[in-house]
């Protein structure tokens, strides 16, 4: 239920354009169109334009109490993957894997191309720890802590903040994965995906592949969804001792599209279910405008600055639970769509 005393905003923020449509208190509906890089005139294009219809000045702090939402889709990922803009990453695998998730699983999507140009690695260095868990979730090879406090230091040393941990059938047993995950906290590192989180299912290339995704592509969403939430004065990050949104009092409600097409609270927002957020708002909002017009089958072609997105509709939303998009598999829930740079 919707408080008509409060502003309510739904933006839309691409690489190269942001839009905002607001709801007045009046019930007015107003709209604004703002570039979303121009440092010249303000820092972030989506708190700008809340700004302009509030009537805000720069540099003063945003009336939260007269804002009741803000619901958001960004391809603030999906552009960081396109553009390999993410945070450098340390993979952390079992001993003998190292090479496993580059050789992936040997597809050529292209059989007869003589010059095979493989896709960029979204890890910038990788470490093996002596560690065997077995399939059926018993420890063959103890996990060796002291050598992954020096893999770890060593990352730390060089500037690296985030590691991806992707252990042999950690999903049958994720202890090593979960102790490697807290000694990395200890260490210093602020992003921290264990494969066990990110994706707990079996196949290691599927799941190691979604904890190196989320790794990579986290911490520059973090920023984002720090910076909107700390101007609105809405919670970014998960009340202590629990995982829920974490939303009180008069703080507007901030929410973000994830990749599958629903809207999630800001603080469980992560770089895995990122990648088609503004895309997939795109479909939506295609399927409810040709719904209105009385057509059940359309096919969108969301053109933007930096991408361009095709996806069918035919009665019902597609979706894909593993998938590849800008030559990088994960497996997470997400919309059916083609991304073209």
């Amino acid at each position: 239920m919707t408080d008509r005393g409060k502003w309510y905003f739904w933006i839309d923020r691409g690489g190269t354009f942001t839009d905002v449509v607001a709801c007045a208190p009046s019930g007015e509906i107003k709209a604004a169109k703002l570039l979303s890089q121009n440092p010249e005139s303000y820092d972030d294009a989506a708190l700008q334009g809340i700004r302009e219809f509030l009537g805000v000045g720069a540099g003063d702090p945003l009336p939260s109490s007269r804002i009741g939402a803000v619901k958001m889709g960004t391809t603030v990922a999906t552009n960081a993957l396109l553009e390999r803009q993410g945070e450098r990453v340390l993979l952390l695998t079992t001993q003998g894997f190292r090479d496993a998730l580059e050789i992936g699983y040997q597809a050529r999507p292209d059989i007869f191309a003589r010059n095979i140009v493989k896709p960029e690695l979204l890890y910038s260095r990788v470490a093996e720890i002596p560690e065997r868990v077995r399939a059926d979730g018993g420890v063959e090879t103890p996990l060796d802590e002291e050598a992954a406090r020096i893999a770890l230091r060593s990352a730390y040393e060089d500037g690296i903040r985030a590691v991806a941990i992707v252990f042999m059938h950690a999903y049958a047993y994720p202890l090593h994965e979960a102790r490697v995950a807290q000694i990395a906290r200890e260490t210093g590192f602020t992003q921290v995906s264990p494969s066990h989180e990110a994706s707990p299912l079996i196949k290691f290339v599927g799941r190691g592949d979604t904890a190196v995704v989320d790794a990579y592509l986290s911490p520059i969403l973090r920023r984002h969804v720090d910076k909107v939430a700390g101007e609105l004065g809405a919670p970014a990050s998960p009340p202590p001792g629990g995982e829920g949104p974490g939303v009180g009092g008069s703080a507007p409600k901030l929410m973000f599209m994830a990749s599958s097409g629903g809207l999630t609270s800001a603080t469980l927002f992560q770089g895995k279910d990122s990648i088609l957020s503004g895309p997939a708002g795109g479909v939506v909002g295609a399927v409810e405008t040709a719904g209105i017009a009385g057509l059940k089958k359309i096919i969108g072609f969301d053109m933007g600055g930096t991408s361009t997105d095709v996806s069918h509709y035919a009665g019902s939303y597609e979706r894909s639970f593993e998938t590849q998009v800008a030559g990088v598999r994960m497996r997470a829930p997400m919309m059916r769509i083609h991304t073209v740079a």
